[in-house]
């Protein structure tokens, strides 16, 4: 299977979201928030099925900067400090395509843990 590639790698810092243009035409614009939570670090995801980490009150959280790791992936630093995800094509493409489902699965998984997308006194400091 030939992997797709993105052409166009975007950030648009006000607007909290990356845009991405991959070489098979599919565009997709995803949200700080959503990269934060769905991020493919061991972090987030753990080390092996069941051990992912819910990710809470990271509404407002940005991408601060790109770093692109070889030909094959980017790192995304994110203002909250969190900066050990690689994110590569297969996975931004995974997370555009998937993008409707995941962020309801997510805000599911939120309401059933009883937290909330926005940050604590504490965490916004």
């Amino acid at each position: 299977m030939a992997i797709s590639i993105p052409t166009e790698i975007k950030l648009h810092k006000a607007e909290r979201y990356l845009e991405l243009t991959f070489d098979n035409d599919k565009h997709f614009e995803l949200g700080c928030e959503y990269l934060r939570v769905y991020s493919p670090s061991a972090e987030v995801r753990g080390h092996g099925q069941g051990q992912e980490v819910l990710q809470y009150g990271k509404k407002d959280v940005t991408i601060e900067n790109i770093t692109p790791v070889g030909n094959y992936a980017v790192c995304l630093h994110f203002s909250d400090g969190h900066n050990s995800g690689l994110y590569d094509w297969d996975t931004l493409l995974s997370l555009g395509i998937n993008h409707k489902q995941n962020w309801q699965a997510y805000l599911a998984r939120l309401e059933k843990a009883g937290v909330s997308r926005e940050a604590t006194p504490e965490e916004k400091s």
